[in-house]
C-alpha cells in the first residue's frame, strides 16, 4: 500500500509539474500532441481534444511534447504558427518556467493545507541533554517543561531559540517539573553541533533538544496559513538550493546522493506516518523538482532557458549544432546522475 500511495504521490507532482508546460503552451497557441506521465512504452492513452494523454510504463517522470520541439533533435524544427518554435523567445521562456513554477505554487498550495489541518510543532519539553552543557550545570532535567524566560511566558519549543539568542548571556528561567514552578539561572556555551547538512559548527546553545513525544497540532487561520506556506516553500527551496551547492562543491558526499527509487522509498515510509506528514514531504520534493528543473542544463527546462534568454538578448538563435551537442551533454549528465542515485538508493536499500 505504501509503495502505492508513493507512486501516486510522485505521478502528481510530475502531473503538475507537465500541466503548468501544457496551460502555459496553450495560452500561447501552441499545438501540444503528447501529455506522458511516465517514460518508455504507453500502457494508457486516451485522446482529448487535440492531444493524447498517456500513461507510460515507466512511472518515473513524464513530458509534454509540443509540436516543433524535440530534446533529442533540436534541428527538427517546425515555424508553423501553432509550434513551439514559432513563438517569441519570451513566450518560450514562460512555456519553460511554467513547469518549475507549478511545482512551487503547488508546494506552496500543499503548505497552505497542512496549515489549516494542523501543524505539528513541539512543545517546550526537553527531551534530551547534552553532557557538560549549559543545561545540565543549570539543572535541567529530561521531561521538563520551560514555561518562562525573562519574564516572557513559554509554550513552543522555537519560543526558546527566539528568547536566548547567540550570545553569552545569562537568563531567568522557570520550568515546570512534576507539578512543581522552579526558577533557574542559564548561560548559553558555544557548542560545536552538527548543522542540517552534517557540517560541524559553532552556536550558542544551551545543550538541550525537544521531547518528539510532546507536540500540539496548530492550525491556522488563512492570513497566518499563507504566511507559514509562503516561508515554507522558501526555506525548502534554499534548503534545497544550498543542498545542490554544497554537492557540488563536495562539502557533502555524493554517496548521499538519491534517486528516484529513493524518493518512493521514503514517501512509502511517510505514507504511514498520516496525511500531514504525506503532504509535506510531497510539497518537499515538489519544491525539490521546481528547483532542479531550473538548473541550467541544457536537457532542462533551465537549458531551454539559457537558450532562449541569448536568443532574446542577441536577437538571433543559438547556432544549432551546439545547441545539439550541448542538449546530447545534458542528457548524458543527467543519466549519469540518475544512475548514480540508483546506485545509492540501492547500496542505502541493501543496508
Amino acid at each position: 500500500m505504501g509503495i502505492f500511495i508513493a507512486l501516486l504521490v510522485f505521478s502528481f507532482l510530475i502531473f503538475f509539474h507537465e500541466l503548468g508546460h501544457f496551460l502555459a503552451a496553450r495560452y500561447f497557441g501552441v499545438h501540444v500532441e503528447v501529455f506522458s506521465i511516465g517514460f518508455g512504452k504507453r500502457i494508457l492513452t486516451k485522446k482529448f481534444g487535440a492531444t493524447e494523454w498517456s500513461f507510460s510504463l515507466i512511472p518515473l517522470g513524464g513530458y509534454v511534447r509540443m509540436k516543433g520541439q524535440d530534446d533529442a533533435n533540436p534541428e527538427l524544427k517546425s515555424y508553423d504558427s501553432d509550434s513551439y518554435n514559432s513563438k517569441t523567445p519570451l513566450e518560450r521562456i514562460i512555456i519553460s518556467f511554467a513547469g518549475p513554477f507549478a511545482n512551487f505554487l503547488l508546494a506552496f498550495i500543499l503548505y497552505l493545507m497542512v496549515s489549516s489541518i494542523g501543524v505539528p510543532t513541539p512543545l517546550a519539553n526537553i527531551g534530551k541533554l547534552i553532557e557538560n552543557s549549559p543545561a545540565v550545570d543549570a539543572g535541567l532535567q529530561l521531561e521538563d517543561s520551560i514555561t518562562n524566560i525573562d519574564g516572557k511566558p513559554i509554550t513552543y519549543w522555537k519560543e526558546i531559540g527566539e528568547n536566548i539568542g547567540q550570545h553569552k548571556q545569562s537568563h531567568e528561567i522557570t520550568i515546570l517539573r512534576d507539578n512543581n514552578y522552579i526558577d533557574l539561572t542559564i548561560t548559553p556555551k558555544l557548542l560545536e553541533v552538527d548543522n542540517m547538512f552534517g557540517e560541524k559548527e559553532e552556536r550558542y546553545l544551551l545543550g538541550i533538544s525537544p521531547n518528539p513525544n510532546k507536540m500540539e497540532n496548530i492550525a491556522y487561520g488563512l492570513g497566518d496559513g499563507l504566511l507559514f506556506a509562503y516561508e515554507q516553500t522558501q526555506h525548502a527551496s534554499l534548503y534545497i538550493f544550498k543542498s545542490l551547492q554544497k554537492l557540488i562543491s563536495g562539502l557533502i558526499p555524493i554517496e548521499n546522493l538519491g534517486g528516484v527509487v529513493g524518493i518512493v522509498d521514503t514517501t512509502s515510509k511517510v505514507s504511514q506516518m498520516g496525511l500531514v506528514a504525506v503532504l509535506m514531504f510531497a510539497a518537499l520534493i515538489s519544491v525539490n523538482l521546481g528547483v532542479i528543473n531550473l538548473l541550467p542544463i541544457p536537457a532542462l527546462d533551465g537549458g531551454h532557458i539559457l537558450f532562449h534568454l541569448y536568443e532574446l538578448i542577441t536577437k538571433k538563435p543559438a547556432n544549432e549544432d551546439i545547441m545539439l551537442k550541448l542538449t546530447l551533454l545534458g542528457w548524458g549528465i543527467l543519466l549519469s546522475l540518475m544512475l548514480l542515485g540508483l546506485y545509492n538508493d540501492i547500496n542505502r536499500l541493501l543496508g
